[in-house]
């Protein structure tokens, strides 16, 4: 039998078994409209005495655009080291793609997201043109749910495309309540049969990254990160996988999953879902 997770008051409890933090961003750090001033403390005081901090984010977009992002939200600069997105990622695979060449692609998302493959040899056309989809997040993720798009992925399963998912995140908050992500989209596809393809958490290339990422903001070896996050499915995931130690939020997109915040109900919410953290919060503070 495996033991109760420990839940915690402040990540001060545990914050000198570790070297360095992994941290999500929407639902820890910031809750789409503004910063959590408690997670923010939090931050700042683990990178003065501990390690670094390294944000780890499904945002399928380009660093920068996050540090627009922030200035807008609250969150200031120096609560963290660097920061890894899953956008960067995509990018990267689109550039690959493209061989030099212009990549006709189909964009699934919102303009604002059109940044991620900003000066790169790509062409934004109609389905029936594309050789390949991009998946940023859903047109208009305020209204909209991946029922709206069956029409278009069996058009896309149609003719064989794949579907590049720039953020596998399924659900995120904004402003307290959740809205759909790319992810949402991707399985939608795979259910039907397409191909997907994943870039960030829980995908092991994410993670290679950001503990690069890590090592070279601390300038030394790192032996005991800790990811904190509150998606069970990619945060988590992620973590386990990885073999990094989860520090679980547990007031984020699953809060309404948890009928009462003891060890006993985090427990078995985790056995539902193949699941381990060291640890758990309702909201990441020192």
């Amino acid at each position: 039998m495996t033991s109760l997770p420990n839940i915690l008051t402040g990540l001060s409890e545990i914050a000198n078994g570790y070297d360095a933090l992994v941290c999500d961003v929407w639902g820890v750090l910031h809750d789409g409209k503004s910063a959590h001033a408690g997670a923010v403390a939090a931050l700042k005081r683990f990178r003065a005495n501990h390690g670094p901090v390294v944000l780890l984010t499904n945002a399928p977009r380009p660093v920068s655009a996050l540090e627009e992002q922030f200035v807008r939200f609250g969150v200031p600069t120096d609560c963290y080291d660097a920061i890894v997105t899953s956008g960067v990622a995509a990018r990267e695979a689109l550039a690959e793609r493209s061989g030099g060449r212009m990549l006709p692609i189909f964009h699934i998302g919102p303009e604002r997201d059109r940044g991620v493959f900003e000066g790169l040899p790509i062409q934004c056309v109609g389905l029936e043109e594309a050789s390949v989809v991009l998946c940023t997040g859903l047109f208009d993720d305020d209204n909209e749910t991946p029922n709206d798009y069956a029409d278009m992925l069996a058009s896309m399963k149609a003719r064989g495309l794949a579907l590049l998912c720039a953020n596998p995140d399924i659900v995120v908050q904004r402003g307290g309540r959740l809205v759909y992500c790319a992810g949402a989209i991707a399985r939608a596809y795979e259910r039907m049969g397409g191909d997907a393809i994943y870039f960030g958490k829980p995908h092991a290339p994410i993670y290679r990254s950001v503990m690069d990422t890590a090592r070279a903001a601390a300038r030394h070896a790192l032996k005991r990160p800790l990811a904190i996050g509150d998606g069970i499915e990619t945060d988590i995931v992620g973590a386990n996988r990885a073999g990094i130690d989860a520090l679980f939020i547990a007031d984020g997109i699953h809060g309404e999953q948890i009928p009462a915040f003891t060890p006993q109900a985090v427990k078995q919410f985790f056995d539902e879902n193949h699941v381990t953290a060291r640890a758990v919060m309702r909201t990441l503070v020192w």
